[in-house]
């Protein structure tokens, strides 16, 4: 007797797979895909360090795309922005010095510009047509931070320029792109780099780095990175914010060697006391019990982070992205 398929219509072949139209797609897994409907392709600059497109989409708006990994989107840029910048913005007293390493939309620029406090903020990223890209067709990320007397913007190698410079800074993010093989960014995921940044931070300084994806089949960045950085900090926080235009958690690692900083001394009401005190404009994602929720993560990640053994460094690099199959 012959075996009769279910008919399933919502299993999709690939020659159902997509609805009508282009489609900029993501394969996270050699079976898991995520899809955004490209109404229009904005603009695009390819560059020797990398690839920048802007496309419309009908769900999240306008959605910078980088090396074929989603960057950011206009409808939930802030969640990323915010998450990176403001737990170890609020978290110090009296900030008034900031360096950005990478962070080419300007977006970073424009949370730390936010608080009154701030008298300089530098901004060293390597590629200079990524940057006028940005401020060109950007506008609703950075909102005129590249205009901002407080901004110093170097186009040049962000390694270099940590290597190099004299000042010291109370704030340090990383914004920066994956650390692709052969890419611009890899060699400022290490245990050498590290230890050189730690050199130009004050007392009490803290430094804050995106860290991969939070999801359980791509977490292996996130947890290299938070071994590296525990060789050269105290403290060392992980922590979480769903991304929708991701369609997955994203990751930061929160680091310092200050006891009054440390993640785990957060207070919600003493940063939301921040936030009212210090910021020049409200908040869209986070406020103090926004930011003391993100560093619980759940066992299965703290497992995971305690079981990495690897410390990345310069000889034995970490390579990864995002989208990492094609089908």
């Amino acid at each position: 007797m012959k075996k009769i398929e279910p008919d399933f219509d919502w299993i999709k072949t690939e020659k159902s797979l997509l609805p009508r139209g282009r489609w900029f797609v993501e394969y996270f897994t050699k079976g898991e895909l995520h899809a955004h409907k490209a109404e229009a392709i904005l603009e695009t600059s390819e560059t020797y360090f990398q690839k920048a497109t802007l496309i419309r989409t009908p769900t999240f708006g306008e959605m910078l795309i980088i090396d074929h990994e989603t960057q950011s989107s206009r409808y939930d840029e802030a969640f990323y922005h915010e998450s990176l910048v403001c737990p170890a913005l609020l978290a110090l007293r009296s900030p008034t010095t900031a360096l950005i390493l990478g962070g080419g939309e300007g977006a970073t620029a424009r949370e730390v510009l936010n608080d009154a406090g701030i008298e300089k903020v530098i901004m060293a990223d390597i590629d200079h047509s990524i940057l006028g890209f940005a401020a060109k067709y950007l506008q609703a990320w950075h909102k005129g931070a590249f205009r901002d007397p407080r901004l110093t913007l170097l186009v040049q190698d962000a390694k270099k320029y940590v290597e190099r410079t004299k000042l010291k800074f109370d704030l340090i993010y990383s914004d920066l792109p994956s650390p692709i093989e052969k890419g611009p960014a890899y060699q400022l995921y290490t245990l050498e780099f590290y230890r050189s940044l730690k050199r130009i931070m004050t007392p009490g300084a803290i430094f804050t780095a995106q860290a991969g994806p939070g999801t359980p089949l791509q977490f292996e960045l996130h947890a290299a990175l938070r071994r590296t950085l525990g060789k050269i900090f105290r403290f060392v926080g992980s922590y979480t914010a769903f991304i929708p235009s991701y369609d997955m958690p994203w990751t930061w690692l929160y680091c310092t060697d200050s006891t009054a900083a440390a993640p785990q001394n957060l207070k919600a009401d003493k940063l939301d006391k921040a936030i009212l005190s210090r910021l020049k404009r409200p908040l869209k994602y986070s406020d103090g019990l926004t930011i003391t929720g993100a560093f619980i993560l759940p066992k299965y990640y703290r497992d995971k982070i305690k079981a990495w053994k690897r410390v990345v460094t310069a000889h034995k690099p970490v390579f990864f992205t995002t989208s990492r199959y094609s089908l």
